[in-house]
């Protein structure tokens, strides 16, 4: 190596080709073969580690390996997880999870960085498993999995029912059992794994296989779902807290019991399902009535029917007879009225006499002063007026002609608008055969015969929509009346 205290001529600057420095036995080195060297210093250095810190930047490739930085609040290490051991997680990594890795350390010498290959990875402590659980919960309650409208009924009286189990726990012994006890249904395991390495994938296929079955059928759909398990801790519990398994829940549309763990144990399958029971026991208790307890309950009903049900015809019967005694006797609504009757009818008497005698007196009056005497002076006098009264024949003579010269005016004004004057100038009147006319071509094409009136006669034809044609009729000329004076019509004065 060059000695740094050298002074500035031995040490070539600027050179355009690169010589080597006095003292110098070094050979310059690739750039691959020093990342190499580093590669192994690491690699045998520390060998295989165990890393806690904070998981950030998690991404899953295309290809199925897993890429993210372990960090705490001073340093960050990158680190990869080779598709099979993603694969083989209990969980799924996610930004902010504490985690404890245990790999190896290396470099990548493509980015001149020291990473951790990743070979088991575990959540650190239940801590950090219980915020997890948390925060997977507000994820899924604000997406409205968990929401009371999605809830469904439960049915009262199922047939069928599906339960989603190990087959070897005491989960299947401890339903089947209850339901022996209270009612005997139609029970169908779906067999599964509820603890370790691809529990989670099992619940969820069974939760929909169910889901997928014929309505119908020797097979066919149960109607209602138990997913069960026995107590254990979060993490034997864990499978239910997956978000496979919630969602299939959550998606199922057949009434589904949650049952898992005991009573203290909840898991985000309990908000997902429709029902959340505390013991699997709780649950067959919640699918079915007791037997015994339904047969009481219909004779009971029986019981209430056969005494309850005569009681309104009897409580109708006495509210009718105590209306019936409240009401009066015939004879008593009819007496005022012919009270009320007779008073009127003789008032009706004394006032048509009192009228009478009111009328007679003017009457009377009028009767003396009616004399014969009187009525011929009257009449006398008024024929000598009408002697008196003279004609002028002049005045009658102007009102006939005024009279006249009206007439004469309102004649020429209807030989002006008559229909029949255009006929006299060659015109012709368009009418049915029922007189009346018809002004336009589509009116006159939709009858099977016209009848054309000209100013002597009138002629019949057939137009192109009647079914046969035929030649046309002449009617007889008709005898026009002759035309009377004006003032013909007007009433005589004298």
């Amino acid at each position: 190596m060059a000695d740094p205290h050298s002074s500035d001529a031995d040490v070539p600057n600027g050179d355009l080709v690169a010589k080597g420095v006095r003292g110098d036995n070094a050979e310059p080195v690739s750039v691959s073969e020093i990342s190499a060297r580093l590669k192994r210093m690491v690699e045998g250095e520390f060998g295989y580690i165990r890393l806690r810190g904070e998981l950030s930047g998690v991404k899953r490739a295309a290809s199925g390996h897993v890429y993210c930085a372990l960090k705490d609040d001073k340093a960050v290490l990158d680190g990869v997880m080779w598709r099979g051991t993603a694969q083989r997680l209990a969980f799924a990594p996610e930004d902010g999870l504490e985690v404890v890795a245990t790999g190896k350390l290396t470099t990548y010498p493509g980015r001149s960085k020291y990473q951790i290959v990743i070979e088991r990875m575990e959540i650190a402590g239940e801590g950090a498993l219980l915020a997890l659980l948390e925060k997977n919960r507000l994820r899924f309650e604000a997406e409205g999995l968990f929401a009371a409208s999605r809830k469904q009924p439960l049915p009262f009286l199922p047939r069928r029912i599906g339960v989603v189990t190990s087959p070897t726990g005491a989960v299947i012994r401890d339903i089947l059992h209850r339901l022996a006890d209270r009612f005997r249904v139609h029970v169908m395991l779906w067999p599964v794994i509820v603890q370790g390495q691809g529990a989670a994938e099992q619940v969820a296929a069974a939760i929909r296989g169910f889901d997928a079955m014929p309505k119908d059928g020797p097979l066919a759909q149960p109607d209602l779902l138990i997913v069960g398990r026995g107590g254990g801790s979060i993490e034997d519990l864990w499978a239910f807290n997956e978000e496979v398994v919630v969602r299939a829940i959550a998606e199922c549309s057949i009434p589904l019991i949650s049952a898992v763990g005991h009573e203290t144990d909840t898991t985000l399958a309990d908000f997902a399902a429709d029902r959340r029971a505390p013991t699997p026991t709780a649950a067959a208790e919640m699918a079915v009535p007791v037997r015994a307890e339904l047969a009481l309950q219909i004779d009971d009903l029986a019981l209430r029917q056969r005494r309850f049900a005569p009681r309104p015809v009897t409580l109708g019967r006495e509210r009718l007879e105590a209306r019936w005694q409240r009401l009066p006797r015939p004879e008593a609504l009819t007496q005022q009225a012919a009270q009320k009757l007779d008073d009127l009818g003789e008032r009706l008497r004394r006032g048509l006499a009192d009228r009478a005698a009111k009328a007679r007196e003017p009457l009377l009056g009028w009767a003396g002063r009616l004399q014969s005497g009187l009525a011929q002076r009257g009449i006398a006098e008024r024929r000598r007026q009408l002697d008196r009264a003279k004609l002028a024949p002049r005045l009658l003579q102007r009102n006939a002609r005024t009279a006249q010269e009206r007439f004469a005016g309102l004649a020429r004004v209807f030989g002006t608008l008559s229909p029949l004057g255009p006929l006299d100038r060659g015109f012709a009147l368009v009418t049915g055969l029922d007189g009346n006319p018809r002004t336009s071509a589509a009116a006159a094409r939709q009858e099977a015969s016209l009848v054309l009136r000209f100013k002597d006669d009138t002629v019949e034809v057939t137009t192109g929509s009647a079914p046969a044609v035929s030649q046309p009729t002449v009617r007889p000329k008709a005898k026009r009346a002759p035309a009377k004076p004006p003032g013909a019509d007007q009433p005589k004065l004298l």
